[in-house]
Formats: structure tokens, C-alpha cells, sequence
């Protein structure tokens, strides 16, 4: 199966067998997702997710999974002045679904390599944790970029280049477990994820000195983390069932379009563009970079 052909079956199977994955979580503004999301793109809270989405027409979420993010979207934004458009390649109508009767949301089956221009232009376009799963970032994004107002922005978040030796045991697990099917790299996952909650009860902090050559930064850590910072991603979080837990360990692992990126190179995809950038932001798994269109 080709590397796009099996992220294309990944995602479908993700969603089609977790419809509901972190949907409450992600529009709960007392949850980690929720700060998680808001904070790296710079607007501290909901009261700040609020503020910078009035106003806005038109907002897209491109890559919208099963619709969770469209659903915080929707719940912080003017359901009567802002219509909210979610597209996926995959998942639109599962979102569609979780979403029914939603006011002024509408969903399309779409690549983000595609064709867009049916769907009209946005004053916001909103692309996180999904570039970096097409066959093209660069160009995927300049496609959106294509369909962005003037004035509108555009904010994204892909994943970056970790410490070798997390790259190394990244790359090795991904690619042990490509050809396997969902339920197999379920069971796979499962492991890595008991793994994450074994480290993660222990709560156990780690004094650790720089180790430069390895990529491991000085400083304080929870003894899960550190392992997840540098070593290996073995996610887990008790905000979320087990099944989630496992779910999202699979996220990472089974597709195999899964690019990683340095703030140097997506810096340059908004210069390309011509979008002046409003705010970059880079953590320990990806970059968040936003940017406004000037008037054509």
C-alpha cells in the first residue's frame, strides 16, 4: 500500500471506529486540549478565542477529523454573523454528524491538495495537526493560502523535528507497524500507551543536565514526559479513556505520511506567500505559526 494510501485508511479508520474521539474535551475550556490549542496560537483563554474570532464571516477548519475543533469554533464565535465550514478527506461526514443541528455549519469532502475554490473564500482558515499528514505541506498549503480573503488569516500547526533518538524510535515503531490493520496496531499501540500510564502514575520528577548531541534540553521534568520529549511518544493523559489514550498513540504511529518540520522552513512557506506573520510559537512536539494576507 503506498505511503497516501495508508494514511488515507489510518484516518478512516480512526474516525469510523472513534467517532467521538476528544470531542468534549477539545470545546471544554477546563480541559488540557482546550488550553492546549488556545495557548499555542497565542490567545490565553476562551474569552481571548472569543475576542479574536468576532467579526470573522467565514471561518474554515480544513482537516476537520470528526469536528471537534469546528464545534469550539462554532461555541466561540457569532453562530448568527460567522458561518463555520469544516472539509476532510475522510471524516466529513462523521463531523457532520456530531455536529447535526449546529447553526450556520456546513462540511465537504475535500483534499486540501484539491481543488477548493467551490467553497468560496474565508477571513479565517484554521490548519492544525494536518498538513504535515498530506503528500505536500508546502503545496498544501499554499492551496488554502489560494482561497484566503484579503486581510483574512490563516493559522497552522505542524509537527517538528524531535530529538534523534524520539525520531529513530518514531520512525522504527511507524514503520513495524504500517501494514498491520486497525485492530492489530490497536493492540500495538495498546502496549506503548500502558507503557505512557506506567511512567505517568510513578509521578516521578526528573533534574536533568543538557545533553546537546542527543537533543535533551536542561531542566525539570516529569520522568513520562521526558521519556515522551526525547525518547519516544507513549501518550497518555487521564482526561481521556484508555481507548482514547490508545487512539492517540495510533494517531502518531500508524500513518505514514507524517512530515516534521523546523520553524525556519514553515517561516518560509508564509514569506512565499506573502502573509505577514502575526505570531509563531514552537513547544516540544510542533510548530504553530500565524498569518495575515495584506489586500491584493
Amino acid at each position: 500500500m503506498s505511503e497516501k494510501n495508508n494514511t488515507r485508511q489510518s484516518f478512516q479508520d480512526k474516525w469510523e471506529k472513534n467517532t467521538e474521539l476528544a470531542f468534549d474535551q477539545t470545546a471544554d475550556e477546563g480541559s488540557d486540549i482546550f488550553n492546549w490549542i488556545v495557548t499555542r496560537n497565542g490567545l490565553v483563554d476562551g474569552a481571548g478565542l472569543s475576542a479574536f474570532l468576532n467579526g470573522k464571516k467565514r471561518i474554515l477548519d480544513a482537516g476537520c477529523g470528526n469536528g471537534r475543533v469546528t464545534a469550539m469554533l462554532r461555541r466561540y464565535s457569532d453562530p448568527q454573523k460567522t458561518e463555520v465550514v469544516g472539509i476532510d478527506l475522510v471524516a466529513a461526514q462523521i463531523a457532520k454528524a456530531n455536529l447535526a443541528g449546529a447553526v450556520n455549519v456546513a462540511f465537504h469532502d475535500k483534499d486540501l491538495l484539491g481543488d477548493l475554490s467551490d467553497i468560496g473564500t474565508f477571513d479565517f482558515i484554521y490548519c492544525q495537526e494536518v498538513l504535515h499528514h498530506t503528500s505536500d505541506p508546502r503545496g498544501a498549503f499554499g492551496n488554502l493560502v489560494g482561497i484566503l480573503s484579503d486581510d483574512g488569516e490563516i493559522a497552522i500547526y505542524v509537527y517538528k523535528q524531535k530529538a534523534p533518538v524520539r525520531e529513530f524510535v518514531d520512525d522504527f515503531v511507524r514503520d513495524r507497524i504500517a501494514a498491520l490493520s486497525y485492530e492489530d496496531a490497536y493492540k500495538a499501540c495498546e502496549q506503548i500507551t500502558e507503557l505512557g500510564k506506567v511512567l505517568s502514575d510513578l509521578k516521578v520528577t526528573v533534574n536533568v543536565p543538557g545533553v546537546d548531541v542527543l537533543g535533551i534540553e536542561a531542566g525539570e521534568y516529569d520522568l513520562q514526559r521526558f521519556i515522551y520529549h526525547f525518547f519516544m511518544k507513549c501518550f497518555w493523559n487521564n482526561e481521556f479513556s484508555k481507548n482514547d489514550n490508545v487512539v492517540i498513540n495510533y494517531d502518531w504511529y500508524h500513518p505514514q505520511l507524517c512530515s516534521r518540520h523546523t520553524m525556519e522552513e514553515v517561516l518560509e512557506w508564509f514569506s512565499a506567500n506573502q502573509l505577514s506573520v502575526v505570531h509563531a510559537h514552537e513547544d516540544h512536539y510542533g510548530i504553530t505559526v500565524r498569518g495575515v494576507r495584506a489586500p491584493r
